[in-house]
């Protein structure tokens, strides 16, 4: 597999990853087929940088969902009665609302990509910086896209339980988002 491709940091952290489970020190991964192809976060404070470490595993996944979108990620982050602290209005509660969000973005931005810049690990508590990049080329409402280039960031606050998103608050930049597609106006 090239690295070439990635931040020089993400590098430093999959040869970690590679190195740690080598050694012995991390097992294997829970979710065999689900955990092969995680996202790499750039930075992590708090914890150490180890793929058996259940809150990053948990951030890691979820990240992931976010970046291809597959239910799969989701499902396997997600604790069965995940609660959305910050749900907005209409989407739906628990599980199903961040799966609909997904298709509903996907469809506005189908080339939606999603990075992990920073996790920072307290206890049962994962704080998250996503950035997500992409090309308005589909249909967000009755608006449609004209190829716009998408760069926005996400901040999530996760409690972890059994090893698992229990809880979410999450900051969107949504202005920026909208200015961005053409949907509101630039100040």
């Amino acid at each position: 597999m090239s690295l070439s491709h990635l931040h020089p940091a993400r590098v430093a952290a999959h040869c970690a990853l590679a190195v740690l489970t080598l050694c012995g020190t991390a097992p294997a991964p829970a979710l065999a087929g689900v955990d092969d192809h995680l996202v790499l976060p750039l930075h992590v404070a708090g914890a150490d940088l180890e793929a058996a470490n259940p809150a990053l595993l948990a951030a890691r996944r979820y990240a992931t969902f976010w970046h291809t979108g597959e239910p799969r990620y989701a499902e396997a982050a997600l604790a069965p009665d995940f609660l959305d602290r910050t749900l907005p209005p209409g989407r739906t509660q628990g599980r199903q609302g961040p799966l609909q969000a997904s298709l509903a973005f996907r469809a506005a931005v189908p080339d939606l990509s999603a990075e992990l810049e920073d996790v920072v690990i307290a206890g049962d508590r994962v704080s998250v910086r996503l950035r997500f990049h992409g090309h308005f080329t589909g249909h967000f409402g009755t608006a449609a896209g004209a190829g716009q280039a998408i760069d926005f960031q996400a901040f999530d606050l996760y409690r972890i339980a059994e090893g698992r998103i229990a809880e979410n608050w999450h900051l969107e930049d949504n202005l920026g988002l909208m200015q961005q597609m053409g949907l509101a106006a630039r100040q």
